[in-house]
């Protein structure tokens, strides 16, 4: 056991060594304590625990067919209300020309998101998955958020499962994590209240799991919401996982103000973000990764966080137009070399994955994960 600055984070600091699980009270310690440091290291333990000094990446393009949409999130800069002078909306063809300009056969992934656009359903993207897929035979197709799932479902008058079961026939191979961003009714009403329901959004999860497809899950945070709002979210989280076990990873997703209707506020401290991803490994117990989304936390950050429970920096990430929109630097993507350099300067060892988090190559070579840590103490 090592000593703490805040002495709250001593019974927290047993659970996690003896591998228990942490309660909300437990989780309302580590989101409030002033002692980042002491967080970093106990989900530093159970990272290292899990995965050693391996951290993850893929390469990936996101391709984003809408930016049309009926809601009206303030948290979002990215959509256009249907008509508007910045909307685009692209053709099946169009859609599969513009992913053409950037993948090649190093590209795994397509990451596909967009707006709630009204007058595309469920056979736009049946369409353009099956063209996608003749296009790029090897390509994994991560489309579609609970919250653009649920749309189509009720835009076509059919049960998710349904529209979920077309999708995969079509091509679909996993679902991507956003829209969730925080559960709670009363935080909901003030940044999507256009948006599904926290409620909603677990269970199209829970049928997307059911059907046998895997999923990432995601948090929104550094806007209005309060530390019990994140921790009431990540049990929930939790919660569905102990009944699916169909997430494979966390995002935690960092608000960016500029261009909303949220511009007034400052978006989260560097604090935030460090003890956010902290937080997340600590009580997500049973998701396997924690992904340190270099695109919103920016590259340092993202390296700090590789060591306060991250094991995962994303990808590429070629044409990101999402936070791009809402003031961030990173639509161009990033080289497989400078992720892999950024990795290895905090110490950590880059493995390529598939979406699914299968090595591209063996790792044979690479240390064991460690069953047993010796932790430094801190000065008292």
């Amino acid at each position: 056991m090592f000593r703490f600055q805040d002495p709250r984070l001593e019974p927290v600091g047993r659970k996690v060594l003896a591998g228990e699980r942490l309660s909300f009270e437990d989780g309302m310690v580590v989101a409030t304590t002033f002692d980042l440091l002491g967080v970093g290291r106990l989900a530093n333990f159970v990272r290292e625990k899990l995965h050693g000094d391996i951290t993850y990446y893929n390469v990936n393009r996101h391709l984003n067919p809408t930016n049309v949409c009926v809601a009206s999130c303030a948290l979002c800069a990215f959509a256009e209300k249907y008509g508007g002078s910045r909307g685009w909306t692209y053709s099946v063809e169009q859609a599969v020309e513009v992913a053409a300009a950037d993948v090649d056969e190093s590209v795994t992934e397509l990451h596909i998101v967009g707006g709630l656009h009204p007058k595309l359903g469920v056979e736009y993207y049946e369409e353009l998955f099956r063209a996608l897929k003749a296009r790029f035979p090897w390509i994994h197709i991560k489309a579609l958020t609970m919250v653009e799932l649920d749309f189509l479902s009720q835009r076509a008058k059919l049960p998710v499962e349904e529209v979920v079961l077309r999708l995969k026939e079509a091509g679909l191979d996993s679902c991507p994590g956003g829209g969730a961003e925080i559960f709670a009714p009363e935080v909901r009403a003030q940044i999507c209240d256009h948006k599904t329901s926290g409620e909603r959004w677990l269970e199209v999860a829970r049928i997307v799991h059911s059907l046998g497809l895997k999923s990432n899950c995601t948090m929104l945070y550094g806007h209005v919401e309060r530390p019990e709002h994140r921790v009431d979210h990540l049990i929930k989280l939790r919660e569905l996982q102990d009944q699916t076990g169909g997430f494979q990873c966390f995002i935690p997703l960092a608000f960016h103000p500029a261009h909303t209707r949220l511009s007034h506020l400052p978006g989260p401290t560097g604090k935030l973000d460090l003890q956010t991803v902290a937080l997340a490994r600590l009580m997500l117990d049973n998701i396997p990764h924690i992904k340190a989304y270099w695109i919103m936390l920016g590259h340092k950050t993202a390296q700090v966080a590789l060591h306060f429970g991250a094991n995962d920096l994303d990808g590429t990430v070629v044409d990101e137009r999402i936070t791009y929109a809402a003031g961030g630097q990173a639509g161009k993507g990033m080289p497989r070399a400078e992720l892999e350099r950024l990795i290895r300067e905090a110490r950590r060892i880059p493995v390529e994955r598939d979406t699914l988090y299968r090595p591209r190559v063996p790792i044979a070579g690479l240390p064991a994960v460690p069953r047993e840590i010796t932790l430094p103490t801190l000065p008292s």
